[in-house]
């Protein structure tokens, strides 16, 4: 007696979608990577393009002029301009994260007002969660918005904010009954880039990810009108952690299409590099590196497609499949970027060749949206019974 086995192949809508964010990433994007970096600039040009294909926000419902996108089609798009330029990749998986909250829990008439623009390429989202002192423990912040009538007050600080100064559009958390109970005290509210009282700070020097800017956000007495509360008043860290339990995964994407470009190159260079009279890619040593990054490339790859299924499904245990994603993706994708740098030796460690890029990229998505310590916290909480919201 035989079990049913699970088609784990990608569906045609799927290659297809591949081969086409593929071309653009090879044609459109990836000839401007290296200068992203370099210039710490925005990627115009991959922006641009993306908007030009749909693939911005390619997540947004079709009824507010979005795709429609399901979870692993974002996945995949994430991917592929990552396998190029992990600047770019940041383009979509930011405007997800920014906006997710808005579709999880926004009224009608809050995601009638946003999303449209954010579909149509006129304006971008950003998501803001972390301060200073409120990194991993989100909910010791201590951005205030006060009721003032049928208005919030908001004020504080948001630091390490994605693409922060080019969106429009930013869901800002903060704490909305200061005598609450830890973690239902918080709310969610839509920030516009000309909201008066909101500055945006200088981008901050960084590693990598050059491309896409990360700023201070300042709020001082912000007038917020009372329709631009996200969900109820108190419920604002459950929904930002529902969000990265779903947004999480697109990180593990972007480390996967990170992986998938050292891995390109190192293959190409070592097919080509001569020494001691024949190519290196003919030393059993070399081969042993290569089949182990490709082996671990698509254990994360599965890994990822798999939590984004779940993802779509709303599924039980998503919050495991999703750190777990992360965590393995982005551990293996600093891992290939090391080796594939080692791989080019002297050539690998010179901007010549964009491996000593990818690697600096790679590093960042251990880090943000949840640590990958925090990660490993989700998981064994899931495993015991004892998630915390």
């Amino acid at each position: 007696m035989t079990a049913d086995v699970p088609n784990l192949e990608l569906a045609d809508h799927h290659l297809d979608l591949r081969e086409a964010v593929r071309a653009i990433a090879l044609n459109k994007i990836a000839p401007y990577a290296a200068d992203v970096d370099a210039s710490s600039r925005f990627p115009t040009e991959a922006y641009d393009a993306l908007v030009a294909s749909g693939l911005h926000a390619a997540h947004v419902p079709e009824e507010y002029g979005g795709e429609g996108a399901d979870a692993l089609a974002t996945c995949i798009i994430i991917e592929e301009i990552a396998r190029v330029c992990a600047s770019s990749s940041l383009i979509p998986a930011v405007n997800k994260l920014g906006s997710l909250p808005l579709i999880l829990a926004g009224s009608e008439s809050l995601s009638q007002r946003y999303l449209p623009p954010l579909a149509a390429g006129t304006s971008t989202f950003s998501y803001a969660l972390s301060e200073r002192e409120a990194g991993s423990d989100t909910a010791s912040m201590k951005t205030r918005a006060v009721r003032d009538g049928d208005h919030w007050v908001l004020s504080g600080q948001k630091s390490w904010i994605s693409n922060a100064g080019v969106s429009d559009y930013y869901t800002v958390l903060a704490v909305t009954d200061p005598d609450g109970r830890r973690g239902s005290n918080v709310s969610a509210f839509v920030v516009e880039k000309s909201d008066e009282g909101f500055t945006i700070g200088a981008p901050e020097k960084k590693l990598g990810i050059k491309g896409s800017p990360t700023c201070e956000l300042m709020f001082d007495a912000v007038y917020l009108p009372g329709d631009r509360i996200i969900g109820e008043p108190g419920t604002g860290l459950q929904l930002a952690l529902r969000t990265l339990d779903h947004t999480r995964i697109t990180i593990a994407a972007q480390a996967v299409g990170i992986a998938q470009g050292a891995l390109d190159h190192a293959l190409a260079y070592v097919q080509e590099r001569q020494q001691f009279g024949k190519h290196i890619a003919d030393f059993q040593g070399i081969q042993f590196m290569l089949a182990d990054m490709a082996m671990k490339l698509e254990a994360a790859r599965q890994l990822v497609y798999i939590a984004a299924a779940k993802s779509q499904r709303h599924a039980g245990d998503l919050p495991f499949f999703g750190a777990a994603a992360k965590c393995f993706a982005s551990d293996t994708a600093m891992e290939i970027t090391v080796d594939a740098v080692q791989l080019l030796g002297g050539a690998g460690y010179t901007q010549d060749f964009p491996l000593e890029r990818m690697m600096r990229d790679a590093k960042i998505t251990q880090i943000y949206e949840g640590t990958n310590q925090i990660q490993r916290l989700v998981m064994a909480r899931e495993l015991l019974g004892a998630r915390d919201n």
